[in-house]
C-alpha cells in the first residue's frame, strides 16, 4: 500500500448552526483526536479545501460550503513507559485490571503521547497485546479521563480477542456509581435513548435520532439527599459519554460534569462519576472474574457533607 492510498479524506457540508464560524475552529470540533497544531499543520500544506479551493484557517463558513480535509498517514510514534503510580487490582499472564484515578487519560492521542495510562501500563508490565496498535496497545475499553474506576487491559492478542468479544456480547458487568443532581422519585429506571454527536455542539454527544447509535443504561437509587442522588449504573451498551448524556437527558445530570452538568460548587475535578464493579470470563481459563472498587476520596468528601444537610 501507496503513501497516496493511505490517506483519509474527510468531508462535511455546513449546517445553519456553523454559518460564520472559522473553519479551522470548526474542525477543532468535530474531532476532538485532531490537535490544533496538527490542523494549523494540514492547513499550511494546503490539505483543507473549501468547495474545491485550498482555504486559510481563518475563512469563516458560508451557507452550503462543501468542506475537505486530506489527513495524511500518522507518522510512526514510539510511546514511551512512564512511571506513573498504578492501583492494580488484579494481573495475571493475560489479563490486567487497574483502579483508575481521576484526571488520567486512557491512551496517548495525536498530539498527546505522554502522561497516559498506556505510558503506565508500559512501564509496569512491558507486555500489551498490539491489536489496537501502538497508540492504544492492550487497551480493550476505556473510560473517560475525569472518571475512576475500574478498567481492563488485555497482555497478548488472544486475551484481547476474547475480552473484545465479551464487550460486543454485552456479557461483560459494568456498574458505576453516579451522584446526580435532582431527587430521583422512582426506585429504579432503564433508559432506551439513542446517542450521537451533537449537532449544535460537536464537542458533546446527545441523545440524537439520526446518525446515532443504541445505548441502554439502567440505574437502581442507592440514596436520596435534598438536592441530589445517588444511584448505581449498569450498561448494556458503551458509547461515548453515555451515562453522562443519559442522566442529562433525563434532567438529572451528574454532579461535577464540565460538559454537561451545570456550574461545580463542589470539591471535585470532573464528574462524580466511578466504575465501581467490572466482571468477565477470564480469557483463558474461562473463570468468570469479578472485582470491585471503593470510591475515590473526593466522591466519599461530598456524600459525607450531603449526609449533614
Amino acid at each position: 500500500m501507496n503513501n497516496e492510498e493511505r490517506y483519509e479524506h474527510h468531508d462535511w457540508m455546513v449546517e445553519p448552526e456553523d454559518i460564520g464560524e472559522r473553519v479551522d475552529k470548526f474542525l477543532a470540533t468535530v474531532q476532538e483526536d485532531w490537535s490544533r497544531s496538527q490542523l494549523q499543520g494540514w492547513i499550511k500544506d494546503g490539505l483543507l479545501m473549501v468547495n474545491g479551493k485550498p482555504v486559510k484557517g481563518n475563512y469563516r463558513l458560508q451557507e452550503d460550503d462543501e468542506i475537505t480535509l486530506t489527513v495524511p498517514p500518522a507518522r510512526e510514534v514510539d510511546i514511551q513507559p512512564e512511571n506513573i503510580p498504578l492501583d492494580v487490582v488484579y494481573e495475571d499472564g493475560d489479563v490486567i485490571v487497574v483502579n483508575k484515578q481521576r484526571g488520567l487519560v486512557v491512551h496517548p492521542a495525536p498530539g498527546h503521547y505522554s502522561g497516559t495510562l498506556v505510558n503506565a501500563l508500559l512501564y509496569h508490565c512491558r507486555d500489551l497485546s498490539g491489536i489496537n496498535g501502538v497508540l492504544r496497545p492492550g487497551i480493550v475499553h476505556r473510560i473517560d479521563k475525569d472518571t475512576s474506576g475500574l478498567l481492563m487491559a488485555a497482555k497478548n492478542d488472544k486475551a484481547h480477542e476474547s475480552l473484545a468479544n465479551q464487550l460486543k456480547a454485552h456479557t461483560v458487568t459494568r456498574r458505576y456509581i453516579a451522584l446526580v443532581h435532582g431527587v430521583i422519585s422512582h426506585e429504579k429506571g432503564t433508559i432506551d435513548a439513542p446517542i450521537g454527536r451533537d449537532p449544535k455542539n460537536r464537542q458533546q454527544m446527545a441523545v440524537v435520532f439520526e446518525n446515532s447509535k443504541p445505548a441502554i443504561s439502567h440505574f437502581v437509587v442507592l440514596e436520596r439527599f435534598k438536592e441530589h442522588t445517588l444511584v448505581e449504573m449498569k450498561l448494556e451498551t458503551g458509547r461515548t459519554h453515555q451515562i453522562r448524556v443519559h442522566m442529562k437527558y433525563i434532567g438529572h445530570p451528574l454532579v461535577g460534569d464540565p460538559k454537561y452538568g451545570p456550574k461545580n460548587l463542589f470539591s471535585i475535578e470532573g464528574q462524580a462519576l466511578h466504575a465501581k464493579t467490572l466482571g468477565f470470563d477470564h480469557p483463558a481459563t474461562g473463570e468468570h472474574l469479578e472485582f470491585h472498587a471503593q470510591l475515590p476520596d473526593d466522591m466519599e468528601a461530598i456524600l459525607a457533607r450531603l449526609r449533614l444537610e
